[in-house]
């Protein structure tokens, strides 16, 4: 039965790969770090006069480009004299060309967070009355396609790289020393250099195309490259290839001299191992700190050192648990080991456990905020999921833990009979060597005696082989070292999860700036909404909804521009009760003139950003009072339709 195991693992690790591209497939683009909180002109507005210039406000500082910021007419001709810049704090603007007609115009932008994140969107205004246009609002996307996809597979990659690099030399060099001379966990250290070596140029090659056109024929391209490396996210990508290339001295050191010295000679060599290793390992994690969430919103003076004892926690729990399930399952039969370095482990993951609590809920509080947060905004949703997964691993960890005391007890009773046996056995094999030499004090042909040492060096090496054999057959019966196998191999595949949930975790817009974000859009909404109201007769109707299922409760808001027969703007919000902005699957808007029984008419407007859906040109064709129908849908069967009358034109 013992024998089935590999295919199982085999199989079993298959089968977490396949739910790890799930989750990087489900993620989808990355969400919007930076979110845009207010615009002038501003969403929707009816200006009398062709404004100069065009302002966005994003809820943090932003890096931009030529074509970052665009403004088109209702043709999709570029109106903007192509020189975005900052005008004050998080507040950027574009020229816009003089004597602009009458019409609707777009406004397109794609910037890049200061946490390293592509944020894209778009919206309309209008000068002097709405018109048609032929530009989509909802046509930019950043970080998505192909190429989001890859980026985001390879930041997994370069996580798992680290964490293989750092936790496996950690574990050999503070565990389990012997493990040097291991041929297994020797590939696995290096497997995790050259991963997380390849996955950084990957990722140096794809963040032009990522965070600009989104097109592979742009990964090559030598402009966008040179662009990349004049930022803070690809000077970070450098600093991380340069201390990869001290890491690469590190191994060689390690799995080298290290491994040829003697046990006297080791001590100092180990203490300047940890030293350099600690310091190359502390570089390697403030790469990712320096560039990301932690490098900015509150707190980054302390979030970054907080973030990087966060990676190197994780680094030494899951790097060391893979290194020792290679060690058990790939150490040969006269290097199994020992329950004392299976024990040593476990107090360091116990260390890592508690410092990676300690800094998870400084973290979660920074990046969320408030409570509601954990159940109102994807990255609180994906929080807790972490969170279950971490207490699962915690668990599995305990039974492991179980395991390896019951394993110290065995390996201490068998110490000593083993003993024994290699006593009886030096016993015999000397009296076995007295005899040979009686036997062979005659004289014998010199050809004879030369045949006689060969036979007798491969009966020597038969002997070895059928004993290592022997060896690994009674280590692989012992049922305390079977079930730690399964219980730690139970944990590396939780680990696996849980690292594709903490790569999704770091490209998704932290709760704390998602809410901020949406008040801030919901009061220029309001204040856009009312100036647009007393100006040009613009509507807003407020309806609350519930579909009864899920998480289907809230008010669906209908902004009509100007309100008047002819052409019209339409917006449509979804908000919860506690006015925070949320998607539904499907949004659609029916108008019914009942008077003249005309309609209803339908329309389906075009989804936006989180929680917002737009639609150009809406016909109105008479003045009266109009039934406004809208039915929300909140999952595959829950949806509800609510309406209400309006005065209109």
């Amino acid at each position: 039965m013992r024998q089935t195991i590999a295919p199982r693992v085999r199989m079993f690790m298959l089968l977490l790969l396949a739910v790890t591209g799930a989750l990087l497939a489900a993620a989808g683009p990355a969400s919007a770090h930076a979110a845009l909180t207010g615009s002038d002109p501003a969403q929707g507005v009816v200006v009398d006069k062709a404004p100069t210039q065009v302002t966005l406000t994003f809820s943090e500082t932003v890096s931009l480009n030529d074509d970052s910021l665009r403004v088109l007419d209702p043709k999709g001709t570029r109106v903007d004299d192509g020189r975005p810049g900052n005008v004050s704090g998080t507040s950027y603007a574009v020229r816009l060309h003089s004597g602009l007609p009458d019409g609707t115009y777009t406004v397109t932008y794609q910037v890049v967070s200061a946490d390293s994140h592509p944020v894209a969107g778009a919206y309309t205004f209008s000068i002097g009355a709405p018109s048609e246009t032929s530009v989509s609002a909802s046509a930019r996307e950043a970080g998505g396609g192909v190429v989001g996809w890859l980026y985001g597979f390879g930041r997994y990659a370069s996580y798992a790289g680290f964490i293989v690099l750092t936790g496996a030399a950690a574990f050999v060099l503070a565990c389990w020393q012997r493990g040097t001379g291991v041929r297994a966990v020797q590939r696995l250290v290096v497997s995790g250099w050259v991963t997380i070596t390849a996955a950084t140029l990957f990722l140096l090659l794809l963040r032009g195309s990522y965070t600009s056109s989104g097109k592979v024929g742009d990964v090559f391209d030598l402009e966008l490259l040179g662009q990349v490396l004049q930022t803070k996210t690809g000077a970070a990508l450098v600093s991380r290839l340069m201390l990869l290339a001290a890491a690469a001295l590190f191994i060689a050191v390690l799995f080298g001299a290290y491994d040829k010295r003697e046990a006297e000679e080791k001590r100092d060599l180990t203490f300047g191992l940890a030293i350099g290793g600690t310091v190359v390992a502390t570089g390697l994690a403030a790469s990712w700190a320096m560039a990301e969430h932690a490098s900015t919103g509150i707190q980054p003076g302390l979030a970054m050192p907080v973030d990087i004892l966060h990676l190197l926690a994780a680094a030494g729990w899951l790097g060391g648990l893979t290194a020792l399930l290679v060690a058990l399952y790939r150490a040969p039969a006269d290097r199994p080991v020992e329950a004392a370095a299976v024990h040593r482990f476990s107090q360091v993951a116990f260390g890592s456990v508690v410092a990676l609590v300690a800094t998870g809920v400084y973290q979660s509080w920074r990046q969320l905020g408030s409570w509601s947060a954990f159940t109102d905004t994807r990255y609180g949703q994906l929080l807790l999921a972490k969170i279950a997964l971490v207490a699962l691993l915690v668990g599995l960890a305990w039974i492991s833990r179980r395991w390896t005391a019951r394993l110290a007890d065995t390996t201490a009773k068998g110490t000593a009979k083993a003993t024994a046996a290699r006593s009886g056995a030096a016993k015999k094999q000397h009296v076995a060597a007295a005899s040979a030499g009686a036997a062979g004090s005659g004289k014998a042909p010199a050809d004879g005696g030369k045949q006689d040492t060969q036979r007798a060096a491969q009966l020597a090496r038969q002997r070895a082989a059928v004993e290592s054999a022997r060896q690994k057959r009674l280590r692989d019966g012992d049922p305390n070292r079977f079930g730690l196998r399964r219980s730690v191999l139970a944990e590396a595949g939780v680990a696996v999860v849980l690292l594709a949930v903490t790569t999704a975790l770091t490209s998704t817009e932290p709760g704390r700036t998602e809410q901020d974000a949406a008040k801030a859009a919901a009061a220029s909404s309001a204040s856009s909404s009312s100036a647009t109201g007393s100006a040009s007769g613009a509507l807003t109707l407020d309806m609350t909804f519930d579909t009864g299922g899920t998480d289907g409760k809230g008010v669906v808001s209908v902004d009509l521009n100007p309100a008047r027969v002819g052409a019209n703007e339409m917006h449509v919000y979804v908000t919860r009760p506690n006015g925070r902005a949320f998607d539904v699957p499907e949004v659609k808007v029916a108008f019914t003139l009942e008077a003249k029984d005309i309609g209803p008419l339908p329309v389906v407007p075009d989804h936006i950003t989180t929680g917002h859906w737009s639609a150009n040109g809406v016909q109105i064709p008479l003045a009266g009072e109009w039934k406004i129908a809208v039915t929300v849908r909140t999952s595959d069967v829950d949806q509800v339709t609510v309406s209400k009358n309006a005065q209109i034109g």
